[in-house]
């Protein structure tokens, strides 16, 4: 069912001319073959009719052998040239579709070329080559062994840049004054009384003078007898 609506290729006048020339070959060749075979006949006839000592019926063999050989040549005449008449048409036929492929390929690149501007093109290899300069000499440039002089130029720059950084990135100092009220500390009030955590030092110490007097007097009293 899916082959029904399949478009059959178109059959051309040289597809007719081949089909022709190789059926005519193929005609020729089975001649060739039967004349081969008559001939063969004709020879073992002859041979025959010589050991029969049949002279008369040998040479008549001998020369119908000889007419088939004569026409088997012909054939053979006609048979190259049929071969060769197909080799022309096939090869017209070859070089005919090349013509076609390279006619087509030709309007394509005019398709393609008109679509092209040529001052864009221009405009694309001149930057094109300048991008390339441009790398070039940058390789060139990292290609380059520098001299010591060289190197400590590279490294004073270098230090120069690292303390402009650091001196961007310091506070920075404020240039207007400040008013009174901002000048004025907010300072917590002066205690009038002793803390008292000293208070009470000073009680503990009163406290351990008092009971080391009494413990001394103690000692010194005589012991009753």
């Amino acid at each position: 069912m899916g082959n029904i609506f399949v478009k059959k290729p178109k059959i051309t006048d040289v597809d007719r001319a081949i089909l022709s020339l190789k059926t005519q070959r193929r005609k020729l060749a089975q001649y060739q073959q039967q004349l081969e075979k008559v001939i063969e006949a004709e020879k073992q006839a002859a041979r025959d009719l010589v050991r029969e000592k049949r002279k008369d019926r040998a040479l008549l063999a001998l020369k119908k052998k000889k007419a088939q050989e004569e026409l088997l040549k012909q054939v053979d005449t006609w048979l190259i040239n049929v071969e060769q008449q197909l080799a022309d048409v096939e090869l017209s036929s070859k070089q005919k579709a090349v013509f076609e492929s390279l006619k087509a390929g030709s309007n394509a690149v005019k398709a393609i070329q008109s679509e092209i501007n040529l001052d864009d093109v221009q405009k694309l290899m001149d930057d094109t080559e300048e991008a390339k300069a441009y790398q070039d000499e940058i390789s060139a440039i990292l290609g380059e062994k520098l001299s010591a002089e060289d190197e400590e130029e590279v490294l004073a720059e270098f230090d120069n840049l690292e303390a402009e950084l650091d001196l961007q990135d310091m506070p920075e100092v404020p240039t207007t004054a400040l008013s009174p009220e901002e000048e004025k500390l907010d300072l917590p009030d002066v205690p009038s009384k002793a803390p008292v955590a000293s208070r009470v030092a000073d009680d503990s110490e009163g406290i351990s003078s008092a009971e080391i007097s009494r413990k001394k007097k103690v000692l010194e009293e005589p012991l009753a007898a």
